[in-house]
């Protein structure tokens, strides 16, 4: 194995019969931000437990740190920050008894673990609510309590499951903005899973794209969209099965059709060229929307169906 913040070789994770992650390889660098992309199921937080040395591999080679994940968890573990997908805070005690309880599990100083939670709780905007019991809290505050509890140990790594599922756009982003200026400021690298495409595209440097237990893609949100999909995506919306397969053998000239339900997605470098011929060729759409190509455009023209399936 390499000098990679993490590296996988062969990497398998089976439940009885069934393979949850089937033979993956990948590496995360040293202050990147590395994202597993994919529709639930898809095997990503199978992926992200065995990393964070919970769950063993089955089968393949896995390192973190250049550490073995099968026989050096603890010592790895020591310097990971975790986000789980689901808040598991003790409702019971104040936000900032959380992170002081939670710093004590590293064997730090109470001084130390005090002044880092009230400085954590300051960058995750929730310092006034220090003393407030955590049970009464919203949904996206527990979220950034969760994070800041995360960090408590000043992790080399820090690892987040699907850390915004749930919460509303102004939350979300807070978060990227957060973890946008926690890479900044501190380095600390990332792994994150995510089902969102804007996500992905605002916070991974690199990411990779998982169905079925499999990577399917790798690669920078740009290199991805430019290798598999195309600059620019027009959807046309037709009443009639019998104008949709008519408007697809006359546009197949100005770039890639795909069919998608009711619609048709063309994929094509001249947008205006599509738009052109659906005015020329008096095509019956009920809808017309030209945008720009997308992850999940990658997804969908790699797996057949798109990621809210």
């Amino acid at each position: 194995m390499g000098a990679a913040l993490v590296e996988a070789r062969g990497l398998t994770k089976r439940f009885d019969d069934r393979v949850a992650v089937d033979g993956i390889d990948f590496a995360v660098e040293p202050g990147e931000a590395f994202g597993f992309l994919g529709p639930n199921g898809a095997g990503k937080s199978s992926t992200m437990r065995m990393v964070g040395c919970v769950s063993p591999p089955t089968a393949g080679e896995l390192s973190v740190f250049g550490l073995d994940a099968r026989r050096e968890g603890p010592a790895i573990r020591a310097r990971l920050g975790v986000v789980p997908q689901e808040d598991n805070l003790d409702t019971e005690l104040s936000v900032l008894d959380n992170l002081i309880i939670y710093g004590r599990y590293f064997g730090l100083p109470h001084r130390a673990i005090r002044t880092r939670a009230t400085s954590l709780l300051e960058f995750m905007q929730l310092g006034d609510r220090a003393s407030a019991r955590v049970d009464p809290l919203s949904g996206g505050m527990k979220r950034r309590l969760t994070i800041a509890r995360a960090l408590i140990n000043q992790p080399e790594l820090l690892l987040l499951d699907e850390p915004t599922t749930g919460l509303d756009p102004q939350v979300r982003h807070l978060l990227w903005d957060r973890l946008y200026q926690l890479r900044r400021e501190s380095g600390v690298s990332l792994i994150l899973t995510t089902h969102y495409m804007d996500e992905a595209e605002q916070l991974c440097d690199r990411l990779v794209i998982m169905d079925d237990g499999r990577i399917v893609a790798e690669g920078s949100p740009a290199a991805l969209i430019a290798q598999h999909a195309a600059r620019d995506v027009v959807e046309l919306r037709f009443a009639a099965d019998a104008d949709r397969l008519r408007a697809a053998g006359m546009l197949e000239r100005a770039g890639r059709v795909e069919p998608a339900g009711d619609r048709l997605l063309i994929y094509t470098d001249a947008a205006d060229l599509v738009l052109k011929l659906v005015h020329d060729e008096a095509l019956t759409t009920t809808s017309v929307l030209s945008r720009r190509g997308s992850l999940e455009d990658v997804f969908l023209i790699l797996t057949g169906r798109s990621l809210e399936d």
